[in-house]
C-alpha cells in the first residue's frame, strides 16, 4: 500500500496530507503554524476522526517535520505505523522560473536550480527549500518529488508571456510571465474533460481559480496558453488584499504624494489593495457576500469590480483560443459563492453561457452549473492540488 505525504512549506507554517495512493483518499492532513514564532502549534486531523491540537515551540522547520511525522507514527492518533509506510514524500514549490517545466525528482543538482529561481519569488522558494531540506534530514532515503506552480504555464507562447519592455530584460534577468496556481489549473481542466466525457486535447476551456489570491487560466487542448498572474502574484484579477492590474505609473504618483519608498509602495499594492482596499471593510470574501446582502454599497463595489475583472479576462482568453467550449469556477470564492458565479456568468451571455439557477445553487460539489443547451458549460469543480502533487510524485519514483 503506497502512502505519499504533500508538503506545502510556507515561511512560518507547514501544510500537509497524507495520501493513499491505492484509493486516492486522505489518510490525514494538518497544519504547523507559528514556525519561529512564539504560540506555535500544530493541528493533527486523522481521517474521521476529531482534530489533535499540540502547542509546542518550533524553532524551526526540523522541529515541524519532526512534529508531523510523530503524530503521524503516534500510538493513539497516528495513521501509520512506521516511516517506513511513506513512500514519498512530493513537495510544492511556487517558482520554477524557465527551468522546470514539469515536476522532478529532487537531487542536488535540481536543490541548486531551485535556489537559482529563489529571486523571482523570495518570499515563497526558500521557504520551499527550506521544508525539502527538513524532510531530506529526517526521511534519508525517501524519494523526494517537486512539484512547482509555475510549470504547467511552461507551455505559453512567446506573444502571451512577454511584456511590453525592453527585450534585454527577458534575455539578462527573465522577466517574463509565470503564472501560479497551475497545479490547481491542470488537475480541474483534467476534471472539466472527465466531466463532460471528452478528451482534453479537443476541448478549450477557462479555468477561474478564485481565492483570496486569484487567477484566471486559458487551457487550449489540456495545455495552458494564457494566464492572468504575472512575474510574480501581483498582476491580473483584483484579489483579496493584492491590487492587480494597473497603470504603473500610479505607484510613482502615489509615491510622491505620500512619500513611500518602493517597498512601502508594495506593501500597499499586496498587502492593503484588492477587496480590501476598495471596500475598506475585509479582504475575506465571505464578509463581503455578507455586506453585499445586507445592501453595504462598499461591499457592493468591491464586488462588482472583482467578478467585472474576472468576466473581463474570461471574454479575453475566448478570443485568445478563438472559442471556448467549457468555463470552470474552483478554488475557495469559486466553489462556495453562488451569487459570484451567477455574476460573472451574466457577462457571458454573448458566448452562449446560461446558468441554472437551481444547479448553480450548491458549494463545493463537483457539478455543471449551466442548463442543458447552454453552448459554453460552466461547473463548479473543486481543486485538489494535493492530490494532482501526489499523483506526479508517484509517477516518478514508480
Amino acid at each position: 500500500m503506497k502512502k505519499v505525504l504533500v508538503i506545502n512549506c510556507g515561511s512560518s507554517s507547514l501544510k500537509y496530507q497524507l495520501i493513499d495512493m491505492e484509493t486516492e483518499s486522505v489518510v490525514a492532513k494538518g497544519l504547523a503554524e507559528r514556525i519561529g514564532i512564539d504560540g506555535s502549534r500544530l493541528k493533527h486531523q486523522p481521517a474521521g476522526k476529531d482534530a489533535v491540537v499540540q502547542e509546542e515551540a518550533m524553532p524551526d522547520h526540523n522541529k515541524a517535520v519532526e512534529m508531523v511525522l510523530a503524530a503521524l507514527t503516534d500510538k493513539e492518533h497516528g495513521v501509520i505505523a512506521d516511516m517506513s509506510e511513506i513512500s514519498a514524500v512530493g513537495h510544492r514549490v511556487v517558482h520554477g522560473g524557465e527551468k522546470f517545466a514539469c515536476s522532478v525528482v529532487i537531487s542536488d543538482e535540481v536543490i541548486k536550480t531551485m535556489e537559482e529561481c529563489s529571486d523571482l519569488a523570495p518570499l515563497h522558494n526558500p521557504a520551499n527549500l527550506i521544508g525539502i531540506n527538513a524532510c531530506q534530514q529526517l526521511m534519508p532515503g525517501t524519494p523526494m518529488v517537486a512539484v512547482f506552480d509555475t510549470a504547467f504555464h511552461q507551455t505559453m507562447p512567446e506573444k502571451a508571456f512577454l511584456y511590453g519592455i525592453p527585450y534585454k530584460y527577458y534575455t539578462d534577468y527573465s522577466v517574463r510571465r509565470y503564472g501560479f496556481h497551475g497545479t490547481s489549473h491542470r488537475y480541474v481542466s483534467e476534471r472539466v474533460a472527465a466531466i463532460l466525457d471528452k478528451k482534453a486535447e479537443d476541448l478549450k476551456v477557462i479555468v477561474c481559480h478564485l481565492g483570496n489570491g486569484a487567477s484566471v487560466c486559458a487551457v487550449n487542448g489540456g495545455k495552458s496558453v494564457d494566464t492572468s498572474m504575472g512575474l510574480t502574484p501581483l498582476e491580473g484579477l483584483i484579489m483579496g488584499t493584492r491590487s492587480g492590474d494597473m497603470d504603473p505609473a500610479i505607484m510613482q504618483y502615489i509615491m510622491n504624494k505620500e512619500n513611500l519608498d518602493i517597498n512601502q509602495m508594495m506593501n500597499v499594492l499586496n498587502k492593503e489593495s484588492g477587496v480590501l482596499g476598495v471596500s475598506e471593510i475585509s479582504s475575506d470574501f465571505r464578509e463581503i457576500e455578507n455586506g453585499c446582502a445586507e445592501g453595504n454599497k462598499a461591499a457592493q463595489r468591491a464586488n462588482d469590480a472583482f467578478v467585472y475583472r474576472v468576466a473581463k479576462y474570461i471574454g479575453s482568453y475566448a478570443a485568445a483560443m478563438n472559442g471556448v467550449d467549457a468555463i470552470a469556477f474552483t478554488a475557495g470564492l469559486g466553489e462556495n459563492n453562488a451569487l459570484v458565479r451567477k455574476e460573472i456568468c451574466s457577462y457571458l451571455e454573448f458566448l452562449g453561457v446560461k446558468v441554472d439557477d437551481a444547479k448553480n445553487n450548491v458549494r463545493g460539489k463537483e457539478t455543471v452549473i449551466t442548463t442543458d443547451d447552454s453552448k459554453v458549460k460552466a461547473l463548479l469543480v473543486p481543486t485538489n492540488e494535493e492530490l494532482m502533487i501526489a499523483r506526479d510524485t508517484m509517477e516518478l519514483i514508480g
